[in-house]
This record gives structure tokens, sequence and C-alpha cells, in this order.
């Protein structure tokens, strides 16, 4: 089933989700978590690898097993990783697929290998939606997954992360799109004309840019990947001048965001 998500404005109302969740019976390896500005010299160190995806920076630490550094006291921590992600800063990732996310699943997936973790354990958190994780992050947002596996569990999941102040990622993709408007508004219709009539072309040419399998290959490369997700859409000028850009934002060591 689809993970269910909810960006909570601190880390302490994010810890808190996730106890409740455990409470409510979701196994540690179903409660992920990503949370800001976290870097704790405690943690044992493992091998680090490069990460997979551009853009992102190495892992910096990792340690499995038990309740230490950022997890401690939450029982969840069955892998933890602290990376640097440009534009975003230190995270902590705790969970095999919240560190995937960033390219540090690698080198913990490795130093788990003898710990009995499910292989599920390691994928299935929505990548479409990092753009809004990593921009979450980066104004000091933490980031709670909880995965379901029956709809009974999905709606007990929302629930408790509706109930502990979070955020919806619908609503979070909104709020973060009105931050960015005005903005782009301004940058489109200096050399076009009404950008209105061309707004949802252009903002989904902008996060398709963002998606970790096109962030940072130009346009005309990326085109047929683009064509394969997205349709005739990409042909459309207001969809390339959107993707390049975020593209060109991307590169700024600043994040785009609220």
């Amino acid at each position: 089933m689809e993970p269910v998500v909810g960006i909570f404005p601190s880390r302490s109302t994010a810890t808190s989700a996730a106890l409740d969740l455990r409470s409510r019976g979701f196994a540690p390896e179903r409660v992920q978590l990503l949370l800001p500005q976290e870097v704790s010299g405690e943690l044992a160190r493992v091998p680090t690898e490069e990460a997979e995806q551009s853009g992102v920076g190495q892992a910096v630490g990792g340690v499995v097993g038990g309740a230490l550094g950022a997890s401690a006291g939450l029982g969840l921590g069955t892998a933890v990783a602290s990376v640097l992600v440009p534009g975003v800063g230190a995270v902590t990732a705790i969970g095999l697929a919240a560190a995937a996310l960033f390219g540090a699943g690698g080198a913990l997936g490795g130093a788990a290998a003898g710990g009995a973790l499910e292989e599920k354990t390691r994928h299935g958190l929505p990548k479409d939606e990092l753009y809004l994780y990593e921009d979450a992050l980066a104004h000091g947002r933490s980031v709670v997954f909880a995965m379901p596996e029956s709809e009974e569990e999905a709606e007990t999941a929302r629930r408790v992360l509706e109930n502990t102040g979070a955020e919806s990622l619908d609503k979070a993709r909104e709020a973060w799109w009105v931050g960015l408007r005005d903005a782009e508004k301004a940058h489109y219709e200096t050399s076009e004309k009404d950008f209105s009539s061309v707004e949802t072309h252009y903002r989904r040419g902008f996060v398709a840019a963002l998606h970790p399998d096109t962030r940072g290959i130009p346009y005309e490369k990326a085109r047929a990947l683009l064509r394969d997700r997205a349709g005739d859409v990409v042909d459309h000028d207001a969809f390339r001048l959107g993707y390049e850009r975020a593209s060109a934002r991307a590169r700024r060591p600043e994040p785009a965001g609220r």
C-alpha cells in the first residue's frame, strides 16, 4: 500500500506522532522519519558511499540496531543515517527506506544485512515528492512516513498524523507552490505572456525537473523519459520553460520553497 505521509512543524511533534503509531501496533520498520539538522557524534560509523541521486551529498555516517543517537527512546531505529543534502543541510533518516531517499540506503542496507530486515523496508517511499521533503527539512520541519499493510491501518495512520498536527502532502504541495508562484509568474511574464493560462503546464515542468530521475539532466536529454511519464505536454513551451527554470534554481545553493 501507499505510505501515509505527514509533515510536522518540529522534531518533537514528529517524534510524538511516531511514538503514537508505535503504540497502535506499527512495527519499527514501518515508521520512517526524516528529521532536520541532527548530526550526532555518538553515532557509530559504517562505510559510506556516494549518493546515487544527482545533487545529493555523501552519507556521513550510519548505525544499525538499537535506539541510538537521534532515535534514542523512540523504539524505532532499525537503521539511522546522517546525510548531508546540499541546500538543505544535515538530515537524520530513521529507517532504510527514508535513508534510501537520499542515497544512503546502500551503505545502511549492507550493514543491516544480518539483521533480518525485510526487503520491503528498503523501498516504497514516494520519490516523486522528494522536493517537498527537501523543502520541509530546509525550513526546519520533519517528515513521518507510516507504511500500512491494510486500509484499516492506513486510516489509523491518517488519523494519528492529523491528530498530532501533521500537514498533509496535498496541503504542503499547494503551500509550496503558493510560495513560488509570484516569482515564477514574474519571471515568465518578462518574456512571455499571461502566466495564468499556462500555469498548469509550467508547474508540471517545474516539478518534473525536481524528480530524482531527471534532476540535473537538461530538458532535451530528459525529453524521452519525460514523455513516457507526462505525455505530449512535454512539448508545450510552458512545460519546457518550467523545467528549465527549476533546473536553474536547483543549481543554486539555497533551496526553492516557502
